[in-house]
């Protein structure tokens, strides 16, 4: 892809997840382009229909989390990234949600964006939590799903009350540690 037109695929991602989180998947395409500073028919051309743009919208947004795990665990105590990363993945799920639920509706359980979005989420928790447990912080009998879950639980009984989060973070926080973590 030139570097223009990589530029306006990117642009596009960016304006469509925000019109996303503002007004859901249904958000107008013609105020994604508008948003993005190009025409309809450019938004096309990267993206042929609604369908095929959400998907590369939640890709992008799970690239991100998964890369935000690897960048965590660089900077911060295995411990502390994976509580970082936890609180960011339930500030995603309560953030994207809707959007999640639609893509995922229509889409093959065995398809392309499917396996690569789960594979990296799965990876991502995985370097997380296998370096925590390494260092003796976090239950060994925890496994990288049991991290997903707790995020995805925790952001879908938060949604409508987020204030709640962070206590029910803790919570989990305490449940996850080892004794001597």
């Amino acid at each position: 892809m030139r570097a223009d037109a990589r530029r306006n695929y990117e642009r596009i991602v960016a304006s469509a997840q925000e019109a996303f989180a503002e007004h859901g998947p249904d958000a107008p395409l013609e105020e994604i382009a508008r948003r993005t500073g190009v025409g309809i028919g450019t938004l096309y051309r990267h993206f042929p229909s609604r369908e095929v743009l959400i998907e590369a919208v939640y890709r992008s947004s799970i690239e991100r989390l998964s890369e935000s795990a690897h960048e965590l665990l660089e900077t911060h105590s295995p411990a502390e990234a994976l509580e970082q990363w936890l609180r960011v993945q339930v500030r995603w799920v309560m953030e994207n949600r809707s959007l999640a639920i639609t893509l995922k509706a229509g889409m093959d359980k065995d398809s392309p964006t499917f396996t690569l979005c789960k594979g990296l989420i799965t990876d991502a928790a995985s370097a997380l939590l296998v370096a925590a447990q390494d260092a003796g912080d976090i239950r060994a009998d925890i496994e990288p799903r049991d991290l997903l879950r707790f995020g995805h639980g925790i952001g879908v009984a938060c949604e409508t009350t987020p204030e709640a989060a962070e206590r029910m973070l803790a919570v989990t926080f305490d449940g996850l540690r080892t004794s001597a973590g």
